[in-house]
């Protein structure tokens, strides 16, 4: 079944909140989001695609979040937080003008050592202020299945200085009642914290999801398959995943060795038990889209291959060599999204089965321009499914995503002889083939077109967001700066909106 967003013509643009110009060194949910989403709507953009929102750990990756259901906290935007806690109002604004990084790369560490502490600060200050709590409690009874875990996981990550829950004291790491009283009665405080600032975060990203739909641009989400190790969803599911009852895994997620590498890619995350999930009529999966559907509009889940089959290594394995391929619980758990507006990432290594799987979904697939180009017998092979011409319509097209390089980069990085087949394909020079691509993908008969902010900025690989199988600073901390987006820009994307069909007029 093709839902009901992604069946008609849309133009979508792919920008993460950290990405936005915020102060305290972060993009958060504040008045440059609502700026940057006006000026989307302005070029007559109806689709804004983020990555996940979840808190981040090791490696500040969004796909590896300490929470499927929390909110990432360093996104709240502490200048708004007066509007939420008006009798706080005078103390807050101390802190709001006490910092001005606004452009340059996210540095993690600096906002984790500079704004976190001031964004607790605030949620003390609102815990012991005289500002209404009656949303906030109507918040915290909502959202108890998921919310005290979550506090709670948070606040003892803090008490150990350590997310790895497998490595804290027995009785905690089990879960046992004793071990869960004592540390919830001794870290009161800090667990109240977290479940303010999760209160100010939904506040916040809520009134910002309603602001993007008044303008008539929907929200594309993303889910990984995986959950991170080191996560309160791995320590109080332990029954879900291949975890034995020491709390240890006893399987890891990867991808198997190819071209790219020799040793596959070990990711680590636990694997699903799915015999668990399917007796339970997988009632957690369920709560997690219904989760992440209350945040956005649409949901991309990530490595959408894994569930007709994944990759599993066994625990202790320092690469991916000795693995297998484990058969995922396919249709039997699509079914139960075929309500919903599901974009299925379909890359990587596709089988027939997996094929298959997609068609049967009726979810839409992904096209990567950067993808298209390769040679078949010498001859350039004009067969590829990448290629614009080759697209049908259920599918979302993509000048490249958050892991690959932005165009231009991809670009100056070709070979002359990839180069040339680039410039013959789309009949332009150099200095034109990202807007070409652009281009390509914007006139393509797929129903959707989703473009990277740094294409249409024209940026090199210096605004990359991620490098997929490496840690490093230079990973999901890329910012938009304004000075550097000149007006023709989205005015050249507004027409080819408007020329190829994908102005979304309401009836």
């Amino acid at each position: 079944m093709i839902s009901n967003i992604l069946s008609r013509r849309h133009c979508g643009v792919l920008i993460h909140p950290t990405s936005f110009p915020s102060p305290f060194g972060i993009g958060d949910l504040g008045a440059e989001a609502r700026q940057i989403l006006k000026m989307l709507s302005d070029a007559k953009v109806t689709l804004w695609q983020i990555l996940p929102l979840g808190p981040t750990g090791y490696g500040d990756s969004p796909y590896s979040a300490r929470s499927t259901f929390a909110g990432n906290e360093l996104l709240i935007d502490i200048r708004s937080l007066c509007e939420i806690c008006p009798e706080e109002a005078e103390a807050l604004k101390i802190i709001t003008d006490s910092d001005n990084h606004c452009t340059g790369r996210v540095d993690y560490p600096w906002v984790y050592e500079h704004k976190l502490p001031l964004l607790k600060y605030a949620a003390s200050l609102f815990i012991n202020g005289k500002s209404p709590k009656t949303d906030y409690e109507k918040f915290c009874s909502k959202n108890k299945w998921w919310l005290d875990d979550y506090a709670l996981y948070q606040a003892l990550v803090h008490e150990f200085n350590d997310s790895r829950w497998f490595l804290w004291e027995e009785d905690l790491r089990l879960r046992k009642k004793s071990a869960i009283t004592k540390w919830t009665k001794k870290l009161a405080d800090e667990i109240e914290v977290y479940k303010v600032l999760q209160f100010f975060f939904y506040t916040q990203w809520d009134s910002l999801h309603e602001y993007a739909n008044s303008l008539g641009i929907s929200i594309i989400g993303d889910i990984p398959i995986y959950v991170a190790g080191d996560s309160v969803d791995a320590w109080t599911n332990t029954h879900l995943f291949k975890i034995d009852k020491d709390g240890m895994q006893t399987a890891m997620a990867g991808c198997p060795p190819d071209y790219f590498s020799a040793d596959g890619q070990l990711w680590g995350n636990p694997i699903y038990d799915w015999d668990v999930h399917q007796k339970d009529d997988y009632s957690w999966w369920k709560k997690r889209m219904e989760m992440t559907l209350n945040q956005v509009d649409i949901i991309r889940i990530d490595h959408f291959r894994g569930f007709e089959s994944y990759w599993e290594v066994p625990a202790g394995e320092t690469t991916a060599r000795n693995g297998k391929w484990v058969k995922g619980p396919g249709m039997d758990l699509l079914k139960q999204f075929k309500h919903m507006n599901v974009i299925g990432e379909d890359l990587g290594l596709l089988t027939q089965e997996v094929r298959d799987m997609q068609k049967k979904s009726g979810f839409p697939g992904m096209k990567i321009i950067q993808f298209a180009w390769d040679f078949y017998d010498g001859r350039f092979n004009t067969e590829n499914a990448y290629l614009p011409h080759n697209y049908e319509k259920n599918c979302v097209a993509y000048t490249g995503t958050h892991d690959n390089q932005t165009s231009q980069g991809w670009f100056n990085s070709l070979p002359d002889n990839y180069k040339d087949i680039v410039r013959r394909y789309f009949q332009c020079p150099d200095s034109d083939v990202v807007w070409q691509m652009i281009r390509g993908t914007i006139a393509s008969v797929a129903n959707t077109a989703i473009i990277p902010m740094q294409d249409i900025m024209g940026l090199d690989d210096s605004a990359r967001m991620n490098l997929p199988s490496s840690v490093g600073s230079a990973n999901w901390s890329w910012r938009y700066d304004p000075s550097r987006m000149q007006g023709w820009m989205m005015d050249r994307l507004r027409e080819m909106i408007e020329i190829y069909g994908r102005e979304v007029i309401s009836k």
